[in-house]
């Protein structure tokens, strides 16, 4: 049985959060003189609403999930660093991952002074069997599974997720940034059943508007309720809340530039194929291709050189880089540049 209690920091169960103007009162009023506020109208001259209720609303209508269980962050960044603030007692518990994968788990992990204790995956970037898994934890904490995942561009079964988080102690967190690139059901259709999993989405990627810094996690109310507590009073600003909720009842338009960078990544598998220099391009159901080339660092020094940039992953897999799918006008003078070199 799930007690949230179990995996929540002593001090931060314990905790009598900050309460601040807007949360103490949330109705209308005529005259606004409780939050030392600047009372000439600039439309942002007010505080934001703290628990972001619209965009919220907005999001449970799309994801079929309530209100609840929805944690909106200073993009998702945010809620990696308050998951690890709250549900990791610093040098005790442990951060758990399996590389090549996202690196801001290891830095949030060492900002928070939590060792991080890293499984690699398994042939052609899978994740390893549970049992092997298991033997290499000694502790509750955080366990970040990226699925799509980052560099690789795999996508993990929903059944191996719930099979870890069922015999983990600790949070399972399912880090889904590229999700609405893939054809996959989201780990969010797991939550009812196993509730130590954290689900992260993103409206950097696929929305568009990774300037608003709008990042989400979804999970049972408890630990939602744990992140509200521990959060910044207004941590996403007004204009953010009023975009993102612009994007989403814009959806449409969302979707169109989804199917397209779906077709143009398909487009790019096949000419990647095609040029010597180029050894493999792994499988991806995200925006982006994890490419192995025969010289990286001369195709990527080269590529910089004229102008165009993309990721060097080397250090993390041997010669390869990571593109991202861009517009068609882009991806050709991409393609042909790599030819050239």
């Amino acid at each position: 049985m799930f007690d949230i209690k179990n995996v929540t920091r002593n001090n931060i169960f314990r905790l009598t959060p900050y309460s601040s103007a807007r949360q103490e009162f949330t109705g209308e009023a005529n005259i606004w003189l409780d939050a030392n506020e600047n009372p000439f109208e600039t439309e942002v001259n007010r505080y934001p609403d703290p628990y972001q209720i619209a965009l919220k609303t907005a999001i449970s209508n799309l994801k079929k999930i309530p209100v609840s269980q929805i944690f909106i962050g200073n993009g998702s960044d945010e809620a990696i660093d308050l998951l690890f603030r709250a549900f990791c007692e610093p040098g005790e518990d442990k951060s758990y991952i399996f590389p090549p994968t996202y690196g801001m788990y290891e830095v949030s992990a060492n900002i928070n002074n939590v060792e991080t204790v890293k499984i690699n995956l398994a042939a052609d970037f899978e994740i390893p069997e549970c049992s092997a898994i298991l033997k290499q934890i000694d502790s509750k904490g955080l366990l970040f599974i990226c699925s799509p995942n980052n560099p690789t561009g795999n996508v993990y079964a929903l059944e191996t997720i719930a099979e870890i988080a069922s015999n983990f102690k600790g949070l399972v967190v399912v880090d889904e940034a590229y999700i609405d690139f893939s054809n996959r059901e989201s780990a969010i259709s797991l939550l009812e059943e196993v509730l130590n999993i954290v689900v992260l989405q993103t409206m950097s990627k696929a929305y568009g508007v990774a300037g608003l810094r709008l990042g989400m996690a979804f999970a049972n109310e408890q630990i939602i309720t744990v992140l509200n507590k521990i959060k910044p009073p207004y941590n996403v600003n007004s204009l953010s809340q009023m975009e993102g909720l612009k994007t989403l009842q814009n959806r449409t338009k969302v979707l169109e530039q989804i199917e397209l960078l779906n077709s143009e990544k398909a487009v790019l598998v096949e000419l990647l194929k095609q040029i010597p220099s180029v050894k493999k391009v792994y499988p991806s159901e995200a925006n982006f291709l994890l490419v192995e080339f025969k010289d990286s660092n001369k195709i990527f020094t080269t590529l910089r050189s004229k102008g165009i940039i993309i990721r060097n992953r080397t250090l993390q897999i041997k010669n390869c880089l990571r593109i991202t799918v861009g517009s068609p006008e882009q991806n050709k003078v991409l393609i042909n540049a790599i030819k050239e070199i």
